[in-house]
């Protein structure tokens, strides 16, 4: 009899212990902070990322004013690993940038899966996936300012801004 007694009171304790330790599994440990307004940033229109437009025609318009070739990248810019790559070794590099700024109109054709688009950037893609027959991704596209095709590649580029470079000098 004096087992039983010493039994309900550790059941009853470990009982306690389940719930407290559920308890804070489940409640976060940090108080919760409140959100704070900051300071509005300058923003670029969202047809205009990074020097990187999403807007064919004007970029177009914009080239021939400024008498610069256009580059259409086309992309699954948050799918597909080499245009990730491409992006990365080269399209975010400072050498590329400083090229691009003198001698580029940039235009983005993407074909994401994870982020949204507007319906006219959508139809817009599509229709010059057509027109430039693009099979895979990445696919470069380098324009006259009228708007010719001068060279088209279909695959990553190495090489950097460097192999960049050199393909768009490359006759």
């Amino acid at each position: 009899m004096s087992i039983k007694l010493f039994r309900a009171p550790i059941v009853l304790a470990a009982g306690i212990l389940i719930i407290v330790l559920a308890f804070y599994k489940f409640v976060p440990s940090k108080p919760i902070k409140k959100a704070t307004v900051s300071a509005p940033t300058e923003i670029q229109p969202a047809s205009v990322q990074n020097g990187w437009s999403d807007d064919y025609k004007a970029s177009l318009a914009t080239a021939a004013k400024e008498h610069k070739n256009v580059l259409l990248d086309f992309t699954g810019s948050d799918w597909c690993g080499w245009c990730i790559r491409l992006k990365r070794e080269t399209f975010d590099q400072p050498a590329f940038k400083e090229y691009a700024d003198k001698n580029l109109v940039l235009v983005e054709i993407d074909f994401p899966q994870g982020k949204s688009q507007s319906p006219e950037v959508k139809k817009q893609n599509d229709a010059l996936q057509q027109q430039y027959q693009v099979q895979g991704f990445p696919t470069l596209v380098l324009l006259s300012p009228e708007g010719k095709v001068i060279k088209q590649q279909s695959g990553y580029i190495p090489g950097g801004p460097k192999g960049f470079i050199e393909w768009v000098s490359s006759k």
